[in-house]
């Protein structure tokens, strides 16, 4: 097999000689697994957590309470942008989303490559909502573009105020990604911040429960302040959870505080929800599921996930890569079988199209699982990837079921983040990042290599193709 738990055994070796920056990367790995086995510190389902140091535990319970000081950052006027982050919004364009509370504030963004200079503007739309006692302020969605791959721009939303700067997502290989779920807005989510803003990415990825806002709407701002100093800069590529849901029977629908503040590319990928779509960036296909509306074989959903797999061409994009919010194979005791109804429906639709990962939240703790198809091993399935551990006010999910499954390669009930390096079109690099509080400390390791440099889409290309273009 190409990937390994933990950091102590050598990372498999590809069947071709490794290029240079490849050697260095396999050394970076070998020498962590050596200092990881000095030490002795246990990992993976040996590992417990320590307690949270009395001062980062007394913040976390803080932030629960809807009147905590921290949660609010008042701008310095109402006519000030405020909880700013970007998104990608098709093929070289970035949509730039920012509230304000005054209403009068145009929906505008002026950018440019040089701080201060502004040589393009561009205008959007606006929206806000009303639920239950409370008023969203004026919520902006201003695309801007086209712009040059890997490249800083300084822009300025509402034509004043600060000035931001955002960097695009290169255009070919090597792309960095953070991956983190179940974010929340605690003290740990503040530390697992931290420790992804040490981390050089070119985007991040979020497979669903961005707030836990859960019906009090003021906290929804609060986390687009909390998430505005790393959101503002790079794209943040999210999908829904459960707690973006906030329904309430005969009253209000589910995920309106979301789609409000949260658009992501779903028109641009063909998509007529924003709960689900797909984009493309550097040599990934990427596709960002609803596990939350509906997905059996008469849905909108399915009918667009297959019309979105039928369309991807594996020599533009050799990645696939889908995320999604409930988890398609858990070892975990929470949250047991709340995928297993999706899985049945759309799993058969992405082994037919050859997906290399499929990244899930919703359980808090983390586990990487082997390549698998229909719950057992399979060289040609998606490696599934658990990672609903960003930080929340739930707590971790720390009981396990044993014994554990031969699929299930490395588990632990931790705080984290993820980071994916796709190198080039045959391999990536995975590594899972244990929060230790002030400390992330690389727990999880391992090589991936595409299935698009495999044989399995040479073997199984026409009964593939036959699944995706049956009606």
């Amino acid at each position: 097999m190409e990937e390994r738990a933990g950091a102590r055994r050598r990372p498999p070796m590809a069947v071709a000689p490794p290029p240079p920056l490849l050697l260095l990367l396999l050394l970076s790995v070998c020498c962590s697994a050596v200092a990881a086995a000095a030490s002795g510190a246990p990992v993976g389902e040996d590992y417990v957590r320590p307690p949270a140091a009395a001062s980062v535990h007394r913040k976390a319970l803080i932030s629960l309470f809807p009147w905590s000081n921290s949660k609010k950052q008042a701008a310095s006027s109402s006519s000030d942008p405020q909880q700013v982050h970007i998104s990608l919004a098709g093929e070289k364009h970035m949509r730039i989303t920012f509230v304000t509370d005054d209403n009068s504030v145009p929906s505008v963004v002026d950018y440019g490559i040089e701080a201060g200079t502004y040589t393009s503007t561009s205008q959007g739309e606006s929206t806000s909502y009303s639920y239950l006692m409370y008023s969203s302020g004026k919520i902006h969605h201003v695309v801007i573009g086209p712009l040059n791959d890997n490249t800083v721009y300084y822009y300025r939303c509402g034509g004043h105020g600060p000035e931001f700067q955002l960097k695009t997502p290169p255009s070919q290989f090597p792309l960095s990604l953070a991956v983190v779920g179940d974010l929340g807005q605690t003290s740990w989510t503040t530390s697992t911040l931290d420790h992804i803003k040490q981390y050089e990415h070119d985007m991040l990825l979020l497979p669903g429960d961005l707030s836990y806002a859960d019906y009090m709407q003021h906290l929804w701002d609060s986390f687009g302040t909390l998430v505005e100093p790393l959101a503002s800069t790079r794209p943040w590529m999210v999908t829904e959870g459960n707690h973006e849901k906030e329904r309430i029977m005969f009253f209000k629908s589910g995920f309106q505080s979301y789609n409000a503040r949260w658009k992501m590319p779903f028109e641009e990928s063909g998509s007529t929800s924003n709960l689900y779509y797909s984009f493309e960036v550097a040599g990934v296909h990427a596709i960002m599921l609803g596990s939350y509306t509906d997905y059996d074989e008469s849905s909108d959903q399915y009918a667009w996930l297959k019309a979105d797999l039928e369309k991807v061409d594996r020599k533009r994009t050799p990645w696939i890569i889908v995320l999604l919010h409930a988890p398609w194979y858990n070892s975990n005791r929470a949250h047991q079988g709340e995928g297993d109804s999706m899985m049945a429906a759309m799993e058969p639709l992405l082994y037919a199209a050859h997906v290399d990962i499929v990244i899930a939240g919703h359980v808090h703790a983390y586990e990487r699982v082997e390549r698998v198809f229909k719950g057992g091993l399979n060289p040609c399935g998606a490696v599934h990837i658990t990672i609903g551990d960003g930080g929340n006010r739930e707590g971790l999910a720390r009981r396990y079921r044993n014994p554990k499954p031969a699929w299930s390669v490395f588990r632990e009930a931790s705080f984290g983040h993820g980071e994916l390096k796709i190198v080039n079109d045959t391999h990536a690099h995975w590594t899972w990042h244990r929060n230790d509080d002030e400390e992330p400390v690389r727990t999880d390791d391992v090589w991936i290599n595409s299935l698009a440099g495999s044989g399995c889409i040479q073997d199984s290309s026409h009964e593939c193709r036959k699944i995706l273009m049956s009606p």
